[in-house]
């Protein structure tokens, strides 16, 4: 591939970015609705010390897949180091562009946790976890790491304060192990008739 062609790309990449940030801003204007997460973590990216670009450091916030900084901009976080990471929606980032155009990232804010336990599904194409009511994404790269599948029973990490779209995989407990556990819990609790005694 030519540098032409490259630079070419480039340059659709950017336009289309571009096109995508003022049609939000219009649909925004039109319709009152903003994507108020999005507004939370660039308003604390801003907060944090040295929040702005620095030389080749940015600082900003996770929002679940991407680091967001003080501007607005995004920058894509490895799924595979945000999973290993077990990042979560909130964590405060730094990410350092080396000279050779490297990204490395950086948690360098975490937001305090708590844990949840839910079942793994699949809606719209997209793994969640549901627990306590709402469905929380997941990265697909935490769902293979730990090779869960739909009906597993799993651990995530949430924000102990506000509220979170995205979850951190923790733990998996396969279906096939959590199924045996209620089998025996239940062949436990019955009494000599078949029917069911408290423990």
């Amino acid at each position: 591939m030519s540098d032409d062609q490259l630079l070419q790309i480039q340059e659709l990449i950017e336009s289309a970015a571009s096109s995508l940030k003022t049609a939000n801003t219009l649909l925004r204007s039109i319709t009152g609705i903003s994507d108020t997460d999005r507004e939370r973590h660039m308003t604390r990216a801003g907060s944090m010390v040295g929040g702005s670009v620095s030389g080749k450091v940015v600082e900003g916030i996770f929002d679940g897949q991407n680091m967001v900084d003080s501007s607005g901009n995004t920058y894509p976080v490895p799924a595979n180091y945000a999973s290993k990471s077990k990042l979560m929606e909130g964590d405060g980032m730094k990410l350092t562009i080396t000279d050779e155009g490297k990204f490395i990232y950086k948690q360098i804010a975490p937001v305090k946790r708590r844990t949840v336990v839910g079942v793994l599904i699949q809606e719209d194409g997209q793994y969640k976890v549901l627990a306590e009511g709402k469905a929380f994404r997941v990265l697909l790269a935490s769902v293979t790491f730990y090779r869960a599948e739909v009906g597993d029973q799993v651990t995530i990490l949430l924000p102990e304060e506000g509220d979170a779209r995205w979850g951190a995989v923790d733990a998996v407990i396969p279906k096939h192990l959590s199924e045996a556990a209620a089998r025996t819990t239940v062949s436990r609790a019955q009494s000599d008739d078949g029917e069911l005694k408290p423990l």
